[in-house]
């Protein structure tokens, strides 16, 4: 089987240093030509919600104005509207007219109230917007709570040069070791590493929370699609170290997943994320670390220089599950467990 191997990762040699990749090819939108991620697409949300997703719409004749996607999941008694597995963002698509700011933000503002009076009712809906939502007014005023989420990113304008300068010494000489044990290589078959992302999972006794069906069809989605990739970490006896999912839209590069042996080299996932930034740049793309949720994978990510950028995130809890809900995390911090906001 052919593999890609990704040698010579030195800043000075930059240059032609990454293999060509087919660059953005996931299926064509499939509304209209504007910043939606590969998270609206499709193909994505029929397999990451297993069908169990729906669209508000809003049409003026056969010209769509607005679109949003939405997963429709029930949690025991619960009926909820979560982000789908492995989807990190998602949110309105509003078609631009081109006008002046203050008739675009008005215009923006009708077509999103439209939407929002089309959702179903859930007993707690929640959504993290794309990046390029740069507001959610009529959220707010429709009796949603608006919140901030962040995620670094690596800019477009940005060289390759310029990102190993940004990070933080530790961060660098960590890709630095790595670089003389490890060998990062592309790994072809989706299936190879879903069975190691479950068996590094199996050695912690934790199991694989997005689901081993929806996790492996997605891969091997994204990879037929030429829309993403799984990068391998293999150490000197060819053993597989660590890997990443990357997935890519026509704007941004996401880092998606990623997984390693206990054993692994502390530098393995660093240096394969410096190996998905270089390809990200040399494709025009954004890179795009997708967050963190504590203190542990803020530093991590820190490290790597990267611009910090918002996501506004909202929910709307029905008073019933708002209740149950805060019933649950004040029993779960009294036992000492991990709090869920989704029942």
């Amino acid at each position: 089987m052919a593999m890609t191997v990704f040698r010579d990762l030195r800043p000075e040699k930059l240059t032609g240093a990454l293999p060509k990749a087919q660059v953005a090819t996931a299926s064509p939108p499939s509304r209209w030509s504007m910043p939606l991620s590969v998270f609206h697409e499709t193909w994505w949300l029929d397999i990451a919600a297993e069908g169990h997703w729906s669209s508000a719409r809003v049409l003026h004749g056969n010209q769509l104005l607005g679109d949003m996607p939405y997963y429709i999941a029930h949690k025991g008694i619960w009926h909820v509207s979560p982000l789908p597995p492995l989807t990190r963002s998602l949110g309105p698509a509003i078609r631009p007219l081109g006008l002046d700011p203050a008739h675009e933000f008005r215009h923006r503002l009708h077509v999103v109230s439209q939407l929002i009076a089309q959702l179903p009712h859930f007993d707690c809906f929640f959504q993290v917007f794309d990046h390029h939502i740069t507001d959610a007014v009529a959220f707010a005023l429709h009796g949603f709570t608006v919140s901030a989420r962040y995620t670094f990113q690596i800019p477009v304008t940005c060289s390759a040069a310029a990102a190993w300068r940004r990070m933080q010494p530790g961060t660098r000489n960590a890709i630095r070791g790595a670089r003389t044990t490890i060998e990062v290589r592309l790994i072809e078959e989706p299936g190879d590493f879903v069975r190691f992302y479950e068996a590094n999972l199996a050695s912690r006794s934790r199991k694989n929370a997005y689901g081993h069906a929806v996790m492996c069809e997605l891969v091997r989605a994204f990879v037929e699609r030429h829309a993403g990739q799984v990068l391998g970490a293999y150490d000197t006896s060819g053993r597989l170290a660590g890997a990443i999912g990357l997935v890519w839209d026509r704007h941004t590069m996401y880092y998606l997943l990623s997984t390693r042996t206990p054993d692994a080299h502390h530098g393995a996932i660093s240096l394969l994320l410096w190996t998905a930034i270089q390809q990200a740049l040399e494709r025009k793309l954004t890179f795009d670390f997708d967050g963190f949720a504590d203190a542990s994978t803020f530093g991590f990510l820190n490290g790597f220089g990267g611009t910090l950028t918002q996501r506004l995130g909202v929910e709307r809890v029905g008073t019933v599950y708002s209740m149950t809900r805060m019933l649950k995390r004040k029993v779960a911090e009294h036992v000492g467990q991990d709090f869920s906001p989704y029942l």
